[in-house]
Protein backbone atom coordinates (compact mmCIF):
# COMPACT_ATOMS: atom_id res chain seq x y z
CA UNK A 1 0.00 0.00 0.00
CA UNK A 2 1.11 3.30 -0.54
CA UNK A 3 1.91 6.26 1.34
CA UNK A 4 -0.05 9.04 0.41
CA UNK A 5 2.17 12.40 0.79
CA UNK A 6 1.06 16.04 1.47
CA UNK A 7 4.11 17.74 -0.79
CA UNK A 8 7.43 17.44 -2.23
CA UNK A 9 9.61 18.46 1.01
CA UNK A 10 13.37 19.15 0.65
CA UNK A 11 14.33 16.24 1.24
CA UNK A 12 12.20 14.14 -1.61
CA UNK A 13 13.14 17.00 -3.60
CA UNK A 14 16.83 16.18 -2.97
CA UNK A 15 16.17 12.58 -3.70
CA UNK A 16 14.50 13.24 -7.14
CA UNK A 17 17.27 15.53 -8.16
CA UNK A 18 19.54 12.39 -7.87
CA UNK A 19 17.73 10.23 -9.77
CA UNK A 20 19.03 9.48 -13.38
CA UNK A 21 15.62 9.17 -15.21
CA UNK A 22 11.75 8.69 -14.36
CA UNK A 23 8.96 7.67 -16.81
CA UNK A 24 5.82 9.60 -17.73
CA UNK A 25 2.54 7.86 -18.53
CA UNK A 26 -0.50 9.58 -20.29
CA UNK A 27 -3.40 8.13 -22.06
CA UNK A 28 -6.14 9.84 -24.33
CA UNK A 29 -9.83 9.57 -23.47
CA UNK A 30 -11.07 7.12 -25.93
CA UNK A 31 -11.35 3.79 -24.76
CA UNK A 32 -9.21 2.71 -27.65
CA UNK A 33 -6.69 4.43 -27.65
CA UNK A 34 -3.04 3.82 -27.03
CA UNK A 35 -1.45 4.34 -23.49
CA UNK A 36 1.77 5.87 -23.71
CA UNK A 37 4.61 5.21 -21.21
CA UNK A 38 7.73 7.29 -21.70
CA UNK A 39 11.68 6.77 -20.53
CA UNK A 40 13.06 10.00 -19.46
CA UNK A 41 16.35 11.07 -18.46
CA UNK A 42 19.30 13.72 -19.02
CA UNK A 43 18.93 15.95 -16.02
CA UNK A 44 15.46 17.01 -17.46
CA UNK A 45 13.24 16.96 -14.66
CA UNK A 46 12.71 20.01 -12.01
CA UNK A 47 10.79 20.63 -8.82
CA UNK A 48 8.86 23.85 -9.32
CA UNK A 49 7.29 23.74 -5.90
CA UNK A 50 5.67 21.79 -2.72
CA UNK A 51 3.07 20.18 -5.58
CA UNK A 52 4.48 21.14 -8.87
CA UNK A 53 7.29 19.92 -10.95
CA UNK A 54 8.56 20.37 -14.60
CA UNK A 55 10.20 18.47 -17.33
CA UNK A 56 11.87 19.14 -20.94
CA UNK A 57 9.96 17.47 -23.94
CA UNK A 58 12.67 16.92 -26.65
CA UNK A 59 11.82 16.64 -29.99
CA UNK A 60 11.76 13.09 -30.55
CA UNK A 61 10.11 9.81 -32.56
CA UNK A 62 6.55 10.25 -31.13
CA UNK A 63 4.29 12.59 -29.46
CA UNK A 64 1.66 10.94 -27.68
CA UNK A 65 2.76 12.83 -24.28
CA UNK A 66 1.97 16.43 -25.72
CA UNK A 67 -1.41 15.68 -27.35
CA UNK A 68 -2.38 13.24 -24.67
CA UNK A 69 -1.92 16.43 -22.14
CA UNK A 70 -2.99 18.63 -24.22
CA UNK A 71 -6.33 16.91 -24.61
CA UNK A 72 -7.12 15.63 -21.01
CA UNK A 73 -4.34 16.77 -18.73
CA UNK A 74 -4.02 13.44 -16.67
CA UNK A 75 -0.30 12.47 -16.86
CA UNK A 76 1.68 10.51 -14.03
CA UNK A 77 5.13 10.84 -13.36
CA UNK A 78 7.37 7.55 -11.38
CA UNK A 79 11.14 7.73 -10.28
CA UNK A 80 12.14 4.29 -8.73
CA UNK A 81 15.33 4.24 -6.85
CA UNK A 82 18.00 2.27 -8.48
CA UNK A 83 20.42 2.00 -6.04
CA UNK A 84 20.17 2.65 -2.59
CA UNK A 85 16.55 1.68 -0.40
CA UNK A 86 13.93 0.60 -2.53
CA UNK A 87 11.70 3.21 -3.03
CA UNK A 88 9.02 4.15 -6.01
CA UNK A 89 7.19 7.71 -6.07
CA UNK A 90 4.59 8.60 -8.33
CA UNK A 91 3.15 12.26 -8.71
CA UNK A 92 -0.60 11.88 -10.54
CA UNK A 93 -1.28 15.09 -11.27
CA UNK A 94 -2.50 17.65 -14.79
CA UNK A 95 -0.53 18.52 -17.24
CA UNK A 96 0.23 21.51 -18.79
CA UNK A 97 1.81 21.78 -22.08
CA UNK A 98 4.46 25.00 -22.47
CA UNK A 99 5.35 25.61 -26.01
CA UNK A 100 8.28 27.77 -26.54
CA UNK A 101 6.47 30.64 -27.72
CA UNK A 102 4.46 30.97 -24.21
CA UNK A 103 5.37 33.90 -21.87
CA UNK A 104 6.58 31.93 -18.96
CA UNK A 105 8.47 29.43 -21.37
CA UNK A 106 11.88 31.57 -20.97
CA UNK A 107 11.67 31.56 -17.12
CA UNK A 108 11.16 27.81 -17.01
CA UNK A 109 14.05 26.85 -19.79
CA UNK A 110 16.23 28.58 -17.28
CA UNK A 111 15.89 26.09 -14.85
CA UNK A 112 17.39 23.46 -16.97
CA UNK A 113 20.87 23.10 -18.67
CA UNK A 114 21.25 24.15 -22.22
CA UNK A 115 20.61 21.50 -24.64
CA UNK A 116 19.44 21.15 -28.28
CA UNK A 117 16.30 19.93 -29.39
CA UNK A 118 13.59 20.95 -26.55
CA UNK A 119 10.62 21.09 -27.99
CA UNK A 120 8.28 22.34 -25.24
CA UNK A 121 8.56 21.96 -21.55
CA UNK A 122 5.75 20.04 -19.54
CA UNK A 123 4.80 20.87 -16.05
CA UNK A 124 2.64 19.13 -13.59
CA UNK A 125 0.27 20.10 -10.86
CA UNK A 126 0.47 17.21 -8.54
CA UNK A 127 -3.19 15.86 -7.27
CA UNK A 128 -1.77 13.02 -5.35
CA UNK A 129 2.06 12.37 -4.67
CA UNK A 130 2.71 8.71 -3.09
CA UNK A 131 5.87 6.18 -2.10
CA UNK A 132 5.53 2.85 -1.89
CA UNK A 133 8.30 0.34 -1.15
CA UNK A 134 9.87 -0.21 -4.72
CA UNK A 135 11.48 -4.13 -3.48
CA UNK A 136 10.41 -5.28 -6.80
CA UNK A 137 13.13 -2.77 -8.29
CA UNK A 138 15.88 -3.98 -9.34
CA UNK A 139 19.37 -2.81 -7.84
CA UNK A 140 21.26 -1.12 -11.48
CA UNK A 141 24.54 0.75 -11.25
CA UNK A 142 24.47 3.58 -13.42
CA UNK A 143 27.09 4.21 -16.06
CA UNK A 144 26.17 7.45 -17.55
CA UNK A 145 23.46 9.23 -19.73
CA UNK A 146 23.70 8.52 -23.77
CA UNK A 147 24.86 11.34 -26.24
CA UNK A 148 22.82 9.61 -29.35
CA UNK A 149 19.80 12.34 -28.81
CA UNK A 150 22.03 15.33 -28.50
CA UNK A 151 24.02 14.62 -30.95
CA UNK A 152 20.97 13.79 -33.42
CA UNK A 153 19.71 17.27 -32.55
CA UNK A 154 23.03 19.17 -32.71
CA UNK A 155 22.84 17.51 -36.30
CA UNK A 156 19.47 18.11 -37.49
CA UNK A 157 20.20 21.57 -36.67
CA UNK A 158 17.41 24.26 -35.94
CA UNK A 159 15.54 24.46 -39.10
CA UNK A 160 16.32 20.49 -39.43
CA UNK A 161 14.44 20.13 -35.88
CA UNK A 162 11.46 22.37 -37.01
CA UNK A 163 10.95 20.83 -40.34
CA UNK A 164 10.96 17.36 -38.10
CA UNK A 165 8.49 18.28 -35.99
CA UNK A 166 5.95 19.97 -38.73
CA UNK A 167 6.39 16.37 -40.82
CA UNK A 168 6.78 13.71 -37.65
CA UNK A 169 5.29 15.47 -34.58
CA UNK A 170 2.05 16.97 -35.87
CA UNK A 171 -0.39 14.31 -34.89
CA UNK A 172 -0.28 11.28 -32.06
CA UNK A 173 -0.57 7.30 -32.98
CA UNK A 174 -4.36 7.65 -32.57
CA UNK A 175 -4.42 11.13 -34.64
CA UNK A 176 -4.74 13.42 -31.71
CA UNK A 177 -3.13 17.06 -32.02
CA UNK A 178 0.86 16.95 -31.16
CA UNK A 179 3.19 20.03 -32.08
CA UNK A 180 0.85 22.62 -33.10
CA UNK A 181 2.64 26.01 -32.00
CA UNK A 182 4.62 26.01 -34.96
CA UNK A 183 3.84 28.28 -38.23
CA UNK A 184 4.92 27.72 -41.74
CA UNK A 185 7.15 30.85 -41.63
CA UNK A 186 9.23 29.34 -38.54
Amino acid sequence: MADVLDSIDAALARWIAAQPMFFVSTAPLAAEGLVNCSPKGGDSLRVLGPRSLAYLDVVGSGVETIAHVKENGRIVLMLCAFTGPPRIVRVHGHGTVVAPDAAEFPALLARFPARPGVRSIVKVDARRISESCGYGVPLMDFREQRAAMTLWAEKKGTEGLVDYQRTRNAQSLDGLSGVDWLSAHD
